[in-house]
């Protein structure tokens, strides 16, 4: 078995998933920005100037805080990763720091992006208005009527959203049209992809700006407990929260008997059901299969077709998901399971009424999960709170949930 740390290799394939399939006017401009990113992770100026922006810009490190409620609760030590409180909301801003960074190297004056629950969007926006660029996001109909607060941040930090009507309307759709405008602008623009999908190198780039994530928690986690967690938690849609988060975890999940281990979970979501078909959790339903330029889990028909996801939560309703998921999937490094949209909403509720943190429907799907996990009274759970639930009130509102 190759090793997790040596992938992907440099056709950028975490062994049979990943890649590039994209058209052939793209292929220059993947290889311009994996040499730029090469050439910045041993750039000790740009990991400097990284550094400072996750710090004094987006607020980092967040903190690991003990949720003394939440844990009397589920009768286990439980710690809540605080993304939500990274500037604009979620753990987004990591990644379009870095990757804005990038762009301005590259010299290109241009940032596009897909956004679902719009906190890719309002942060890709944020460094657009910070860098002094050009800004456009796609977002597909559906997601615009249903997260109206984050559509009028981005329009207020100088962004153009450009609503997507084709197909469901939703995340699937903006990223298809997305690709299409980088297709036709690639020299002047960069796609800032926001989740560990896409074609190489998005996937390995974006899991390295947000795995200061795990790094911090790894940290913090010994300094108030010395010891390792025995779970964590994250939500799973493309996966980058999840990736950050667990990556520096994962050695001590397949390490020796003598290391503490930690079992880690990704948590997708099962919609109305994972038997209705109306759900979007590729890797608990889905079929191996080509998305945005890799190869994944995928949610396809009888024919291959991609099909509609469906989550109440605009973030996860994506088809696919992160080919290094799909990789850790096969090599069964991560537990992956679902949580349906009711539960999520109970998770909703708990973590407002129990700890006083209004978390996203996103990272309610995660905190849902301590209902099903197995826990005794010496364990110690870290759930990823990916991000806060301001955008989705209205949402919720309508689900009935008072």
């Amino acid at each position: 078995m190759q090793s997790y740390e040596s992938l992907p290799d440099n056709k950028g394939h975490f062994e049979e998933f990943g890649g590039k399939f994209v058209p052939e006017t793209l292929m220059a401009a993947l290889e311009e920005l994996e040499q730029a990113y090469k050439q910045s992770k041993g750039d000790k100026s740009f990991k400097e100037e990284l550094d400072y922006l996750l710090a004094d810009f987006a607020g980092r490190p967040t903190p690991l805080y003990f949720a003394k409620r939440l844990s009397d609760k589920y009768g286990a030590k439980i710690y809540l990763k605080r993304e939500d409180l990274v500037h604009t909301g979620a753990h987004k801003l990591n990644n379009c720091l870095g990757q804005a960074l990038l762009a301005k190297k590259m010299k290109k004056k241009r940032i596009i992006a897909e956004t679902g629950a719009g906190q890719h969007g309002v942060a890709t926006a944020t460094v657009a208005a910070l860098f002094g660029m050009q800004c456009q996001i796609y977002m597909g109909e559906e997601d615009i009527a249903r997260q109206q607060p984050n559509v009028e941040r981005m329009k207020l930090l100088g962004a153009k959203v450009i609503a997507v009507t084709s197909g469901s309307k939703t995340l699937k759709d903006a990223m298809n049209e997305a690709i299409r405008d980088w297709v036709t602008n690639v020299t002047t623009t960069h796609y800032l992809i926001g989740s560990v999908a896409g074609p190489h190198p998005y996937p390995m780039m974006v899991r390295d700006f947000q795995v200061v994530i795990g790094l911090e928690t790894k940290q913090q986690i010994v300094e108030k407990e010395n010891k390792m967690p025995t779970h964590i938690i994250a939500c799973v849609g493309g996966g980058s929260n999840a990736i950050g988060i667990f990556y520096p975890f994962l050695n001590s999940s397949t390490g020796t008997a003598r290391r503490a281990r930690t079992k880690l979970f990704g948590i997708e979501a099962a919609g109305l059901g994972l038997d209705s078909g109306k759900h979007g959790a590729p890797l608990a339903r889905g079929n191996k299969g080509i998305l945005h330029g890799s190869l994944s889990y995928v949610i396809e028909d009888d024919f291959g077709q991609i099909t509609e996801a469906h989550s109440i939560s605009a973030g996860l309703d994506y088809p696919g998901v992160g080919p290094e998921h799909s990789y850790f999937k096969e090599k069964g490094l991560v537990t992956y399971d679902s949580v349906t949209d009711a539960e999520a909403l109970n998770g909703f509720e708990t973590l407002s009424k129990t700890e006083g943190i209004i978390p996203a429907l996103e990272s309610s799907h995660a905190v849902a999960y301590l209902e099903k996990l197995k826990m005794a009274k010496d364990d110690l759970v870290i759930v990823n709170l990916s991000g806060r639930g301001d955008k989705d009130l209205d949402i919720v509102k309508k689900a009935g949930l008072k």
